[in-house]
C-alpha cells in the first residue's frame, strides 16, 4: 500500500536530514530515502572522517615536536588501526545521534535507493517515489506532496585513472587504508588534495602533489594559496604546478608511476600508491529525472534561489546542485527549501556569506570576496594584513606562521572578504562571517576589544590595518 507524505526527501545526508528535521518542526509528515546510512558522505566518507585522521596526524606531528615545550619524551610510534578505530569510533557516535534525530522527530527513513516515477495510478504528476528496499522486500511507493533531492555526489576520477582501491584511490578507497604507504601521489592540490598532502606528510609520507593550474587552492585568495604552498614545502611535502597528468601512462608494477607534462617536457612521478583529487560529481544519474522536467545542465540539478526546481513541487539542494559543495551550506539548502515549500518567507543563501574552511596545518578558512574577485568586480580595494607572528597566543602555542587578510571596500568601507592562515582559524572565521551578516566595516570590527592573549586579536589587528592603525605591526 503506497504511504503519503507531505515531503519526501532523497538522500539522508547531511542537507537532506537537515531538511527533515527542520520540515518536521515546521509540521511536515517527512520521509527520507537513503541507500546507505543516514549522514550520507560528510559523516562516513567526508568530513569526519577525514577530520579525525587529521587530528591523529596532527597529534603524532606535536607529539614528535615535544621537546620544543620543554618535555621529553621516547620516539612516538603510530598504530595506524587505532587511529582508524578512533576514526570509527566518532563516526558510529555521530551516526547513532542523527539516527535518534530521526526518531526524535518522528521521521520515516526507508533504507534503500529512490526513485522519481512519472504520472501514475498513484499521482497525476511526476513525483511518487519508488524505493527499491535494501532488504530485498517488495518496492515501496511513497507518495509525497513535495520532493526534495539530496543525493550528494561522488568523486570524480580522470581517464586513465581507474580507480582499483589498491594502487589508485579517490578519498573513499584512501579513509579505508589499513596500512600508509611509504610514498603517495596526489592528484589534484584543491581542497581535499591539500587536506590529505598535510595528513599524510605528518603522519610520515612522502607526499608528491600534482596540480594542473598554475597554484594549489585555485578558489582561495592567491595570497592564502602561495602561503600554503611554503608551509606544504616545509613540511617536506613536494607540489609540481601546471603539471597535466598523461592519460593512459600509469604503470603499475612495484607501486605505480605516472607521466605528467610540466613546462613542456614529459616528466615520470613514481610512489607506492596514489591519491586522485579532482572534484567531485553530482549523483543524478538513475534517480528518475528523465520522468519529470528537471532541468540538467552541466551535470548538475538547475534550480531558483529558493531550490525550487522546473518542477514547481520538486526542490534540489547540495551536491547535487554544484555551487559551493560543503554540508553546511547543504544544510542551510535544506531550511530554505522546506520553508519555501511550506509558504514561509525564508533567505536565499548567499555565497559570499558562507565561510569556507581547509583542514589542513595549518588551516586556512574564508570568507566573502578574494582580493582579485574584488577587483573584477570593479570595486577599489584597501587591504589590511596582520602576521600571527605579532601575536602571543600563536607563540605560546608554538604555531605563529600565517596571517589574517581583511578586505574592504576604499569609497564605502564596506567589508568584501576575510582570509586566514594559521593555527584555528577554521574556528576563528566565524567572526568574520557575523561580520559579513551585518554588514560591518574594518572600523567596528576594530571596534570590538578581542580578549589578551587569544588568537583573535589577529582579526582585530588585521581590521585596524585596513586604514594602516594596526598597533603590533
Amino acid at each position: 500500500m503506497a504511504q503519503e507524505y507531505d515531503l519526501v526527501i532523497l538522500g539522508g545526508g547531511t542537507g537532506g536530514y537537515v531538511a527533515a528535521i527542520r520540515a518536521s518542526k515546521l509540521g511536515l509528515k517527512t520521509a527520507v530515502v537513503e541507500k546507505r546510512e543516514l549522514g550520507g558522505t560528510c559523516l562516513h566518507r567526508g568530513c569526519i572522517p577525514s577530520k579525525a585522521l587529521l587530528r591523529s596526524a596532527e597529534v603524532f606531528r606535536q607529539t614528535k615536536e615535544a621537546g620544543q615545550f620543554g618535555i621529553t619524551t621516547s620516539k612516538p610510534e603510530l598504530d595506524f588501526l587505532k587511529v582508524q578505530e578512533r576514526k570509527q569510533s566518532i563516526i558510529d557516535t555521530l551516526h547513532k545521534g542523527v539516527q535518534g534525530l530521526m526518531k526524535k522527530g518522528k521521521i520515516d527513513v526507508y533504507e534503500g535507493f529512490g526513485r522519481i516515477l512519472g504520472p501514475s495510478i498513484f499521482s497525476p504528476t511526476a513525483g511518487t517515489i519508488s524505493v527499491e528496499m535494501n532488504n530485498g522486500e517488495e518496492n515501496e511507493m511513497l507518495i509525497p506532496k513535495n520532493v526534495l533531492i539530496a543525493t550528494g555526489s561522488k568523486p570524480k576520477t580522470l581517464p586513465g585513472l581507474e580507480i582499483d582501491g589498491e594502487y589508485i584511490m579517490t578519498s573513499d578507497e584512501a579513509l579505508q587504508m589499513d596500512t600508509l604507504p611509504s610514498s603517495i601521489i596526489i592528484v589534484g592540490g584543491g581542497v581535499i588534495g591539500i587536506e590529505w598532502a598535510s595528513m599524510l606528510a605528518d603522519f610520515g609520507v612522502k607526499v608528491t602533489v600534482l596540480e594542473y593550474l598554475p597554484h594549489i587552492l585555485p578558489t582561495e585568495d592567491e595570497s592564502i594559496s602561495r602561503e600554503m604552498m611554503k608551509q606544504m614545502k616545509k613540511k617536506g611535502v613536494s607540489i609540481v604546478t601546471g603539471a597535466k597528468v598523461l592519460p593512459d601512462s600509469t604503470r603499475k608494477e612495484d607501486g605505480i608511476s605516472i607521466d605528467a607534462e610540466v613546462d613542456g617536457e614529459t616528466r615520470t612521478y613514481k610512489s607506492d600508491r596514489m591519491l586522485v583529487s579532482v572534484g567531485r560529481a553530482a549523483n543524478v544519474e538513475n534517480i528518475g529525472l528523465e520522468n519529470t522536467d528537471i532541468v540538467v545542465e552541466n551535470g548538475v540539478i538547475q534550480t531558483n534561489a529558493f531550490y525550487q526546481t522546473k518542477e514547481s513541487h520538486m526542490y534540489a539542494i547540495g551536491d547535487v546542485i554544484g555551487g559551493m559543495q560543503l554540508a553546511h551550506v547543504a544544510s542551510h539548502e535544506g531550511i530554505t527549501a522546506v520553508e519555501h515549500m511550506a509558504d514561509g518567507d525564508p533567505h536565499p543563501v548567499d555565497p559570499e556569506q558562507v565561510p569556507t574552511c581547509i583542514y589542513s596545518s595549518p588551516e586556512a578558512a574564508s570568507v566573502g570576496l578574494t582580493e582579485s574577485q574584488a577587483k573584477e568586480q570593479g570595486y577599489e580595494v584597501k587591504v589590511g594584513t596582520f602576521p600571527f607572528q605579532a601575536v602571543g597566543k600563536a607563540l605560546v602555542f608554538g604555531e605563529s606562521d600565517g596571517f589574517v587578510k581583511i578586505i574592504a571596500d576604499k569609497a564605502t568601507d564596506d567589508l568584501l572578504g576575510v582570509h586566514m592562515i594559521g593555527p584555528h582559524v577554521t574556528d576563528m572565521i566565524s567572526e568574520a562571517g557575523l561580520a559579513k551578516v551585518l554588514d560591518a566595516t574594518p572600523w567596528e570590527i576594530a571596534g570590538s576589544i578581542h580578549p589578551h592573549p587569544t588568537l583573535s586579536e589577529a582579526i582585530g589587528e588585521a581590521a585596524m590595518a585596513v586604514d594602516g592603525n594596526q598597533i603590533h605591526g
